[in-house]
């Protein structure tokens, strides 16, 4: 069977509009088009984060989509999630489903969470290479406690970028966070394209 293809240029640096734009127009056949291409990251961070955080802990899926990374981390057991996202498109799709207990659309360039109200903030895919820049690390650094862990995860592209890991690693060497753990297996399995997951403990 013929797989739905993948929109263009997914892995290209570009203005938030047209990112917004990008996904607002990808929005309902996302799930089809990523499902079809064996989209595994969003199980494998939510697998990353279990020996590390209790089930009854308040998350934030950041950049949400339609749910997929939410699904996952209900499919984990974890029940206390909310979900943001700055397309409404995608927002909207999410809220078809059982799966947040808030979910609302944010702005570029903000992270909408009090330090101590999320135990952990999940950002699947959506700091990388043609999405949010690498800075914006900085803004869950900001809106997590002490203690409070960050997952996400870089793909193939984003790790030959290279600008991404630089951030991570200046965050390390500072002291703002501690690496809990730091994999590579499958993005897209049939793109054959990786990801690195990497869990961090807010320092």
């Amino acid at each position: 069977m013929a797989k739905t293809p993948m929109k263009p240029q997914l892995w290209t640096p570009r203005p938030v509009a047209e990112t917004v734009t990008v996904y607002r127009d990808w929005a309902k056949d996302y799930d089809a088009d990523v499902g079809a291409r064996g989209y595994e990251t969003p199980a494998r961070i939510a697998q990353a984060l279990v020996p590390h955080l209790p089930l009854d802990t308040p998350i934030l899926d950041f950049g949400c989509g339609t749910g997929i990374s939410g699904a996952a981390l209900i499919r984990a057991g974890y029940r206390i999630i909310d979900g943001t996202d700055i397309t409404d498109k995608m927002v909207e799709i999410a809220q078809t489903k059982d799966i947040y207990r808030k979910l609302w659309i944010s702005e570029p360039g903000a992270v909408p969470a009090a330090p101590d109200q999320y135990g952990a903030i999940i950002a699947t895919g959506v700091i990388s290479l043609g999405a949010a820049p690498p800075e914006t690390l900085d803004l869950l650094i900001a809106a997590t406690a002490p203690n409070a862990l960050i997952a996400l995860s870089f793909n193939d592209p984003t790790l030959a970028d290279g600008s991404f890991d630089a951030v991570v690693d200046a965050r390390l060497a500072a002291g703002q966070l501690a690496l809990v753990s730091r994999s590579h297996g499958p993005h897209l399995t049939e793109m054959e394209m990786g990801s690195d997951v990497i869990v961090l403990r807010r320092s």
